[in-house]
C-alpha cells in the first residue's frame, strides 16, 4: 500500500470574518463558505489575510473570476511570499481564485453557464451565479477600501498588460498607472463587473488584464506583482521603494473589439501593443482551401490592446481589440483625438 506523505494543514472553514478578530502581524488561511453543492456539501472560497502591525487601509486582491484566467492566481501567490504581515500597515485580503467552480472545470464561466463577472453584485434570492456574486460582495467586498482585480485574456486571444481604469477618478488613476503596464485604458466599468460593483460601494477598484490564459506567464507575472506592489508602497502599506519603469503607458480614452463578417480560417498581422493607421490591413479570412475571402482594414488608428489568435473563425469572431489614444486633462475630462469628450464607442469590458 502506497501512503502519502502531503499533509493538508488545517484551514478553517467559515461563512464570515471580522478583521478586528486577527492578531496584528499574522497570515490567515481561510475557506470561507458560498454555496451548497449537488451534494449537500460546501463550495469554499480561498481566502489568505495579512493583517499588518498598524492600521491602515485594507486591500483587496481578486484573481479568477474567470476560470481560466490563472496569471492572477500566480501574481497573488508572489505577494503573498514577498509581504511580511509584521511589516504591514493595514490589511491585505488575498482571493486567488474568485470562481471556484469554473477554475476547477477549466472553464471562463460559472457552472450555471453565466459570466460571473457580468452579475456583480449579484442578488440575494437569485439563480446559481447570481448568489454567489451577492455573497462575495458580501462577505469579501464589503471588507475592502482598494481593490486590484487580476485578469487575463479569454481562450483564443491575447493580451498586453494593460490596465482598465476611470481615469477621471484620481485615485484609481494613480493606481492604474502604479502598475506601469504597457497601456492604460479610461473605462468606467461596465454593469455587472466585479470593478463597476465595488466602485458603486466606494471600493477605489481598478482591472488588471496580466496576458494569456490558461498557463502561467512569468514574465507577466513579474511585471504585474510589481504593480501590486507599488500599490501597496504608494499608500504607505509596505516600506518597500516602487519600482520605477523607463517607459510611459500608452493612454486610451476607448476601446472596442473589430469582428469578421465572415466564416472561415483568420489570421490576424499585427503584434500587440503594435500602432496601426486607418486603412491598414489588420487580417484575412481564407477559406479551407486557402482562398482569400474577405480582408479586414482598421477603421481609424489606433493601438493593438488584444487580438485573436484562433484560426477557427465563425462569423462574428473577434480580430482586434483597438484602443484609441487621448488625453485627460487637468479638468478630469477624456478626449479623443477627434475632440470629443468621454466618446461612447464600445469598450472591450472586463
Amino acid at each position: 500500500m502506497k501512503v502519502s506523505t502531503h499533509r493538508q494543514h488545517h484551514v478553517q472553514i467559515v461563512e464570515s470574518f471580522d478583521l478586528a478578530e486577527f492578531e496584528p502581524g499574522s497570515t490567515t488561511k481561510l475557506r470561507v463558505s458560498m454555496v451548497g453543492n449537488g451534494i449537500g456539501g460546501l463550495i469554499s472560497l480561498p481566502v489568505v489575510i495579512l493583517r499588518g502591525v498598524e492600521p491602515g487601509p485594507v486591500m483587496g486582491l481578486t484573481a479568477a473570476i474567470h476560470g481560466n484566467e490563472l496569471n492572477g492566481m500566480r501574481v497573488i501567490q508572489k505577494v503573498i511570499a514577498h509581504v511580511k504581515p509584521s511589516r504591514i500597515r493595514g490589511t491585505v485580503i488575498c482571493v486567488p481564485v474568485v470562481n471556484v467552480p469554473g477554475y476547477l472545470n477549466n472553464t471562463r464561466h460559472f457552472n450555471d453557464g453565466y459570466d460571473l463577472n457580468r452579475v456583480m453584485p449579484g442578488k440575494r434570492g437569485g439563480t446559481n451565479s447570481q448568489v454567489y456574486a451577492h455573497r462575495f460582495m458580501e462577505r469579501i467586498v464589503s471588507h475592502f477600501d482598494y481593490m486590484i482585480d487580476l485578469h487575463t485574456a479569454s481562450f483564443g486571444r491575447i493580451n498586453t498588460l494593460y490596465v482598465r481604469a476611470d481615469m477621471t477618478n484620481p485615485d484609481t488613476a494613480w493606481m492604474a498607472l502604479c502598475q506601469q503596464p504597457q497601456i492604460v485604458l479610461h473605462n468606467k466599468g461596465a454593469d455587472g463587473t466585479l470593478r463597476g460593483a465595488a466602485m458603486d460601494r466606494g471600493v477605489k477598484s481598478i482591472t488588471v488584464e496580466v496576458g494569456n490564459p490558461n498557463a502561467f506567464q512569468s514574465d507577466m507575472v513579474d511585471d504585474g506583482a510589481t504593480g501590486v506592489l507599488n500599490v501597496l508602497s504608494r499608500l504607505k502599506m509596505i516600506e518597500d521603494s516602487e519600482h520605477q519603469h523607463p517607459g510611459e503607458p500608452v493612454v486610451c480614452v476607448s476601446s472596442y473589439w473589430m469582428y469578421t463578417e465572415v466564416g472561415g480560417v483568420l489570421e490576424v498581422y499585427p503584434q500587440l501593443a503594435a500602432r496601426i493607421r486607418k486603412g491598414e490591413v489588420v487580417a484575412c479570412v481564407r477559406d479551407i482551401y486557402g482562398d482569400l475571402i474577405e480582408e479586414y482594414r482598421a477603421p481609424e488608428d489606433g493601438i493593438i490592446i488584444g487580438r485573436s489568435t484562433h484560426p477557427v473563425n465563425q462569423t462574428g469572431s473577434r480580430v482586434i481589440h483597438l484602443g484609441i489614444e487621448g488625453t485627460i486633462d487637468q479638468h478630469n475630462h477624456a478626449y479623443a483625438p477627434d475632440g470629443s469628450t468621454d466618446p461612447d464607442l464600445p469598450n472591450g469590458t472586463d
